[in-house]
């Protein structure tokens, strides 16, 4: 591919837009685990946001899409990501969840962020993050300079309410995160990241 000149004005991501077969379904789960809340539903779509943006995730459930049993081995978007400003704020909606029975199916320190992985009713992955650093730029040097995300780029799997248990024991969070990147709080099931293998 010939590569265009450098782009001078460089656009945000502005909404992702799914297809589905269970738009109520959709919008209800959106709603629960990241606040979304629809500005227009009809019979066949739904433009939902969580701020003051037109939208920022909408779903399409025209007649004749069908479901993808083989899903996971295609080449797909894989998730989305939501961003909280703290770790704190990341635990609280994470016990927030699990008291209505919404689980994370994978939980991983990437070391840049702590991130909790959810399934929607689609089974589309949606990543709930807090940055590690609390800095983007401190995080992304440590993504491009680290021999150890160098050496476990996916991440370290952890165990939430362990986490939670050793923060209200008052542990530091940045003990905590040291901890966790050592492999201290790991589940006792792994986690599925829906990929193809073993």
């Amino acid at each position: 591919m010939r590569m265009p000149k450098p782009i001078q004005h460089k656009p945000i991501l502005h909404h992702v837009t799914f297809k589905t077969t269970r738009l109520q379904e959709m919008i209800d789960w959106y709603q629960a685990v990241v606040g979304c809340i629809p500005n227009f539903t009809d019979a066949v779509a739904s433009w939902t946001t969580n701020d003051t943006a037109n939208h920022r995730i909408a779903f399409l459930a025209i007649p004749g899409i069908e479901e993808d049993p083989d899903k996971i081995k295609h080449a797909n978007m894989h998730h989305t990501a939501f961003e909280f400003g703290t770790h704190e704020a990341l635990f609280d909606n994470y016990e927030r969840l699990a008291a209505v029975d919404i689980l994370p199916v994978c939980c991983l320190d990437h070391g840049l962020t702590m991130s909790f992985y959810y399934s929607d009713p689609d089974s589309n992955l949606v990543e709930l993050q807090a940055d590690n650093f609390g800095n983007w730029v401190l995080s992304a040097r440590w993504m491009q300079t680290s021999e150890d995300f160098k050496r476990e780029p996916i991440g370290v799997e952890v165990d939430p309410p362990r986490m939670i248990r050793a923060l209200q024991d008052g542990m530091p969070l940045s003990d905590l995160l040291k901890a966790s990147r050592a492999g201290k709080f790991l589940p006792s099931t792994r986690g599925n990241l829906y990929l193809p293998g073993p």
